[in-house]
């Protein structure tokens, strides 16, 4: 009986434990209502104390518990707060911040609150406080000021800091801020700058207003009471201008400023610096895109390594992730075609804890998101080396209860698991991790795109994304805790009283019952994920509310008390974060201890952050970069330039010196052993940069003759292409070259005119290669056919420079031509698809241009009316028609039915028309593509069957050349002119020198309006009979009014004076027609007023190679002989420094001068064999002093050499630039202006006056941006404001004189009063210059004036029924006036216009002959030549 109740009372005993030890087991929850769901729900950071915020009723609460009880902050009236604002760097400090003056601070976790006052009202920035890392107390407070004006305001921004945490009054920092913040404002952002250096974004207080123009960053050390430095970003203070934000993100700077200058197309730049000290603008590759707009590109959580940026396609709806380096400079194509929402939200997140590990999303249709509009279709992408490669989500292969998955899982585009991102975040925090380490969970479904969200399911990896595994059925919000070892969740889409939870890493679950049917909003614990208490925010239905129980509740879990033991070292486990391969990234391997997923223990390191440790791999190619000085070309990292070194280390040219290997460890990077890159190297004292006052060069062999060469815009880096078709590249001014794309074999290559970047080498077949880094690297892209060989261009461009047109052959294939013909296409994403324009086409272009305004999706194509047979076989009657075509082609409309050929000037678009009865061309000129109005020619000189040239623009005028000389007889013409509206046209010079080729001899001079030489036939009766011209010079000062002949020296450059002593004897130079490269224009933008010119004095040109070459200093006025014999020549840093190579045979030496050609010297650089030098090359700008020479050895004239010739130690001195007019004895510039020998020194009737280098200052200019020409004053008019009229010309005298036969044109009153004149004056035989801005003086084109109106003779009733009639009429008078006004584009009441280089196309009965383009630092834009002549092509880079 004993043993009896023993056993029943052991029994009882035991089952007392279970039952406790199952009661233990479970969670507990307290339950708090609210009266809304909370806005922010934030910890203190490493503290049990939260913050509920409700912005609707503006409360604040408080929870010491971790959430368990709940008061309203005591000291903050009910309803003030506006935000609330932890410190990141001192978890006792809280804000709350007011819509008024006076706030609210806690510094002991929110168990109290004491206001404090600032002078204005908090700002509508995200962030207005700022805090400094190492102290504090330092804050800064950004407020917005307003002033009345009338019934409104106006505001602007201003910033206030303390340095006690508001426990004193805040002072005024920066007024007219618009972000301020410390340059110790993160921990990562390390640097050694002084403790109070202080960043603002603000506008410059002498500028009288805030526009972005005006907006600079600027920096202090002392709270900007001193000190107010601006920061030139390394571009030049007066440059650094459009600043437009500024952030500090991981260990970089980035100031991103819009490009505010004159032409602007409102691209943005970033500049970054990881110092403080040397900031460098960011280089972007690829696509359009990589021209930045405001509000175009988001800055994401980036790594220590590197800075990512992901920046918005045009279209607004698709972006592209760029990478950088550790210097965050040059950044590369991570992710393409990413997503994000309307309020710039990016779906990517770096994996917490998991180095170089993300999650991304891409639409995997974005052609038809940015064509069509089109639903996105999203698929989630992972990578694991910091965003160098990704793939595709891994799909678990079954469901939760064991099915198989619907589709196969190996089949990675058609089943991929996609994961909700960040734009449809359903909770506060991270997305997909937390700290628990390898942990990652998401909300989505698998398949071949995200399906919505209502519509997934919860998933889980345990390895940081490499595997995955479902885990609950449905759409839920999930938490981790206590380090990983606990995961709960709960259902989100319906109503639910359960919550489940999971002990071991997801592989059983178990379930937790809640007081009441709930909607869940948010699930959070404390951000390092280690308490084992979670907080549940939710909306509880009407129906199932109580008294106790309200709308919105807050449910705190505890799952303390459901495990009783902590875990021991046994129950760890050692995880690699990057298994997948087990990459190594920045040198190392990365691992966490973890506890094992069947440990039934629970950790506790509360407020514990997980420790990474790390297993150094060894030294791979991956661990190194390009160092300073060192650009990346390939796989290769090539110098700059030469090389700088100690003195006395290369006394002797043959000796070799250790120099850098062009490769450094990146910064942080931790490997060890294996490749050695950044090891010095032995290298020939040839590549070092030569001692001061020295000169250096440098020969390289080309295995073949140059056919093609041109420098990228403002860069260093140079295309050349040889006749054997290979295409080889430089990237420090022609030192070293590397063969682009080795093996290929190029026909041409293209640089873009509207992005600096970019170039296209075309091969014979269907693809060609771009670049969008200035050559550092190439793609290769699949076009629709090959290259058309029937002249057209083969690559159009327009200012939206992903927007190309591409014309090839078709049906063209081993040599047959009975279908042969050309096709268009075009492409929006920089040659990445196409699209079908139109075929059998002549001609097809973008019609917008940088001043052309028109549709950006419009295309205007010259193509053959009957589109069938063989295009090379055109019969006469198939006609060439004009097509223009809106919405890409898709909407086409006919302009003409018969063309010879169309081009593009400026903001003109020229078109010349057949006649009906194919007797005379008519020329047509719009400016949208649309609307034409035709040109109006004195008698005999319209545009009939002979060739003529839209020669230039540039100053309200269009210059056309019409030949009235061709064979049998030699060429030549007359130039035209037209008046403003480019539609009257009268005769500006006879007898206008041009060549078979189709060049002309006019040329303008760069930088200075309205000057011009010419060379015309002095002979036209004699040469038409003897076949032999007779050249002369002439220039015009006043945009081809009046001409007159080159003032010749008095002595050459021997000091000698010249045989010749007759008025006929003049100065003579040699034009376009006879120069062998014509690129090598008169003068150049970066030293205005130079002009050089090889010629002879006497009473005609003689030829090339028995001429000298000259020099002006004053636009044209007076010439200097600076050296005998023909030369090339070319202009360097702004005119420091000039150079030239003999011209008429080989040599061995350059002549140089640094005083613009008072003294000159030699250097050679050819012991050995000479050089015919060919051409001379420099950077676009002219503001380089190193030049390429081109030529061949004599003795091997199938190869090229390129003599790389460095002048940049010559001199070591920078000019100084002072603007200062009180101080200019210590200025190295001048402002000049060009004299017209009158008593002011005007031209256009207004005195310019241009900024350049003194002549004898012996210093550099560099990289310093010359103040732009600034007009002084209008002067009086003068004659030489003045031109014929239409139909008049000048005779013998000079003075204007009708033609006889011809009317005047009629007199215009209604132009002249409209503009609300008192007086219309009538037509005289002169009308001033379009360009001139003349007031007073000479009134030589008013005839007899007539008031502009008169209202006698009517009573008030006439006068009402006139306005009446108005009244009714408002809409049509309105766009009559509209039209008339030239209001309307297409009309031709043209804008000013003001190109630096002339822009050339030659419009021929037949065909325009168009070939592969050359890009160039000046010369032709478009020349089309004749049929039987050599083909040239050229870009204007300018």
């Amino acid at each position: 009986m004993i043993l009896r109740l023993r056993a029943a009372a052991l029994l009882f005993y035991l089952y007392f434990l279970l039952l406790s030890s199952s009661w233990a087991q479970k969670p507990s929850h307290s339950l708090a209502t609210f009266e809304n769901l909370p806005t922010r729900l934030v910890f203190f950071d490493d503290t049990t104390s939260v913050v509920y915020f409700d912005s609707v009723e503006g409360n604040i609460y408080v929870s010491q518990d971790e959430g368990k009880s709940w008061n309203i902050a005591d000291g903050i009236p009910k309803h003030e707060a506006l935000m609330f604002i932890e410190h990141p760097f001192n978890n006792q400090y809280g804000f709350v911040l007011t819509a008024g003056k006076r706030h609210y601070r806690t510094e002991d976790r929110g168990k109290t609150w004491r206001p404090f006052d600032v002078p204005v009202k908090p700002s509508f920035a995200t962030k207005p406080l700022s805090f400094h890392a190492k102290k504090p107390g330092y804050i800064l407070y950004q407020g917005t000021d307003c002033d009345k004006d009338g019934w409104g305001a106006i505001c602007h921004d201003e910033t206030y800091y303390t340095t006690e945490a508001f426990s004193s009054d805040a002072r005024l920092l920066f007024r007219d801020s618009a972000r301020c913040q410390f340059a110790h404002s993160s921990v990562a952002f390390k640097h050694e700058a002084h403790d109070d250096l202080i960043y603002c974004v603000g506008f410059d207080a002498n500028a009288g207003d805030r526009s972005l123009s005006s907006s600079r960053l600027f920096s202090s050390t002392d709270f900007f009471q001193t000190e107010k430095k601006i920061e030139d970003l390394g571009m030049g203070e007066e440059n650094a201008r459009g600043v437009f934000a500024f952030a500090i993100v991981s260990k970089f700077a980035v100031v991103a400023m819009k490009d505010v200058s004159t032409h602007s197309t409102g691209d943005m730049h970033l500049y970054v610096t990881v110092d403080t000290k040397s900031w460098g603008k960011a280089q972007f590759p690829h696509a359009s895109f990589v021209q930045l707009r405001e509000n175009a590109y988001t800055i994401v959580e980036s790594t220590i390594h590197s800075l990512a940026v992901d920046v918005l396609h045009d279209t607004g709806a698709v972006g592209t992730l760029f990478v950088s380096d550790s210097n965050g400079k040059y950044f590369v194509e991570s992710l393409k075609d990413t997503n994000r929402n309307e309020m710039d939200y990016l779906d990517y997140e770096p994996i917490y804890g998991g180095e170089g590990v993300g999650i991304g999303h891409v639409i995997s249709n974005a052609e038809v998101v940015e064509g069509r509009h089109a639903p996105k279709q999203l698929r989630s992408k992972i990578t694991y080396d910091d965003g160098r490669t990704w793939s595709p989500l891994n799909a678990p292969s079954t469901q939760v209860n064991g099915d198989r998955v619907g589709c196969n899982t190996a089949d990675l585009d058609e089943c991929s698991l996609h994961l909700h991102s960040v734009t449809s975040s359903h909770n506060f925090g991270r997305i997909f991790s937390s700290p628990a380490p390898g942990l990652v969970m998401g909300v989505g479904s698998i398949g071949k795109a995200l399906a919505p969200y209502e519509e997934c399911d919860l998933f889980l990896s345990r390895d940081a994304g490499l595997t995955w595994k479902m885990v609950q059925r449905d759409p839920h919000v999930y938490e981790f805790g206590d380090s990983g070892s606990i995961i709960v969740a709960i259902n989100d889409e319906d109503g639910t009283d359960r919550v489940s939870y999971s002990l071991d890493m997801g592989d059983t679950w178990n379930t937790y019952q809640l007081p009441v049917r709930l909607r869940a909003k948010a699930l959070v614990t404390l951000p390092n994920s280690t308490s084992q208490k979670f907080l549940l925010s939710a909306q509880v239905a009407r129906h199932d509310q109580t008294n106790e129980i309200g709308r919105y509740v807050l449910i705190h879990l505890d799952f303390a008390d459901i495990r009783d033991r902590k875990c021991d070292e046994a129950d760890f486990e050692k995880w690699y974060t990057r298994a997948r391969n087990s990459e190594c990234l920045m040198g190392h391997k990365q691992w966490y201890k973890r506890r094992k997923p069947s440990a039934n223990c629970y950790v506790g390191a509360k407020f514990e952050d997980p420790v990474g440790y790390e297993d150094n791999c060894e030294c791979s190619d991956i661990d190194f970069e390009c160092d300073y000085n060192f650009v990346r070309s390939g796989h290769q990292c090539e110098p700059s330039g030469p090389e700088h070194i100690p003195a006395g280390v290369c006394a002797v040219p043959s000796q070799t010196y250790m120099g850098p290997s062009g490769w450094r460890k990146i910064p942080g990077n931790t490997c060890e052993g294996g490749k050695k890159k950044d090891e010095p190297v032995e290298k020939d004292c040839s590549q070092a940069q030569p001692a001061e006052g020295q000169i250096a060069h440098r020969i390289h062999e080309f295995p073949s003759t140059v056919a093609q060469q041109a420098y990228f815009r403002d860069s260093k880096t140079i295309l050349v292409r040889l006749v054997d078709g290979s295409i080889w590249l430089s990237r420090n001014e022609g030192f070293t070259w590397v063969q682009v794309e080795e093996g290929e074999r190029f026909v041409a290559f293209y640089h873009h005119p509207y992005s600096n970047d970019r170039a296209y080498l075309l091969t014979r077949n269907d693809y060609f290669y771009t670049t969008t880094d200035f050559g550092r690297s190439w793609n290769r892209r699949n076009t629709p056919s090959p290259p058309n060989t029937f002249r057209a261009q083969v690559l159009r461009f327009q200012p939206r420079s992903d927007n190309l047109i591409w014309v090839g052959n078709v049906d063209c294939e081993d040599g047959s031509i009975s279908k042969c013909h050309a096709e268009a296409h075009y492409s929006t994403d920089n040659g990445h698809g196409w699209n079908f324009v139109e075929k059998f086409v002549v001609n097809c272009a973008w019609t917008v241009d940088t001043k052309l305004s028109a549709d950006p999706t419009e295309i205007i194509c010259e193509s053959y009316s009957i589109k069938q047979g063989s295009q090379r076989m055109m019969s006469a009657e198939n006609r060439l028609e004009l097509v223009e075509g809106k919405e890409f082609f898709r909407k086409k409309q006919k302009l003409f039915d018969e063309v010879v050929g169309f081009a593009k000037f400026s903001e003109y678009l020229v078109v010349a028309e057949m006649s009906p009865f194919r007797q005379s061309l008519e020329l047509q000129v719009s400016l949208d593509g649309v609307n034409f109005a035709p040109g109006m020619f004195p008698p005999g000189m319209g545009p009939d069957s002979h060739a003529y040239t839209v020669l230039e623009s540039s100053t309200n005028s269009l210059f056309l050349h019409k030949t009235t000389s061709e064979p049998p007889f030699p060429y030549w013409g007359n130039i035209l002119k037209s008046n403003s509206n480019g539609t009257y046209f009268i005769l500006a010079a006879e007898n206008v020198n041009r060549d078979e080729r189709g060049y002309v001899d006019f040329e303008k001079m760069i930088g200075l309006d309205g000057i011009a030489l010419v060379n015309v036939v002095a002979n036209p009766l004699e040469a038409s009979m003897t076949g032999r011209k007779s050249l002369r010079t002439k220039i015009t000062h006043n945009d081809g009014s009046t001409w007159k002949y080159l003032k010749p020296p008095q002595k050459d450059s021997l000091g000698n004076p010249y045989p010749c002593g007759t008025t006929s004897c003049n100065l003579h130079v040699h034009g376009y027609s006879g120069r062998t490269d014509p690129r090598a224009t008169y003068s150049s933008h970066s030293v205005v007023g130079l002009i050089m010119a090889v010629g002879n004095v006497g009473e005609e040109l003689i030829g090339y190679t028995s001429s000298d070459t000259f020099m002006s200093r004053d636009g044209g006025f007076n010439w200097d002989e600076v050296h005998k014999e023909a030369h090339l020549w070319e202009f360097g840093d702004s005119g420091s420094i000039l150079i030239m190579a003999n011209d008429k045979g080989p040599t061995d030496h350059v002549i140089y001068s640094t005083d613009q050609g008072l003294t000159w010297r030699e250097y050679q650089f050819s012991s050995d064999e000479k050089v015919r030098v060919r051409f001379i090359a420099t950077v676009a700008s002219a503001t380089s002093r190193r030049f390429v020479l081109f030529g061949e050895y004599p003795s091997h004239g199938r190869k090229t050499v390129a003599v790389h010739i460095d002048f940049s130690a010559l001199i070591n001195r920078k000019c100084a630039c002072v603007l200062d007019p009180d101080n200019s004895q210590t200025d190295d510039f001048e402002f000049w202006s060009p004299s017209e020998e009158r008593d002011q020194s005007c031209l256009f009737g207004h005195r310019t006056l241009y900024h350049r280098r003194l002549r004898d200052a012996q210093c550099y200019v560099g990289g310093q941006k010359l103040k732009d020409p600034e007009v002084q004053d209008n002067c009086p008019c003068t004659e030489t404001d003045f031109e014929c009229e239409f139909n008049y010309v000048r005779n013998s005298n000079n003075k204007c004189e009708l033609v006889p036969g011809m009317q005047p044109l009629p007199d215009d009153p209604d132009s002249q009063c409209a503009s609300g004149a008192d007086y219309w004056y009538e037509r005289t035989a002169y009308r001033k210059i379009p360009y001139s801005s003349c007031e007073g003086g000479d009134t030589r084109d008013h005839g007899l004036a007539h008031p502009c109106s008169d209202t006698g003779g009517h009573s008030w009733l006439f006068w009402c029924t006139v306005i009446l009639i108005l009244v009714a009429f408002t809409g049509l008078v309105g766009m009559w006036y509209y039209r008339k006004s030239g209001m309307a584009r297409g009309t031709i009441q043209l804008p000013p216009d003001d190109p630096s280089f002339p822009w050339w196309n030659r419009l021929r009965l037949g065909r325009i002959s168009l070939s592969f383009g050359y890009s160039t630092r000046r010369g032709y834009r478009n020349l089309p030549a004749d049929e039987d002549a050599q083909i040239l092509r050229f870009h204007d880079e300018e």
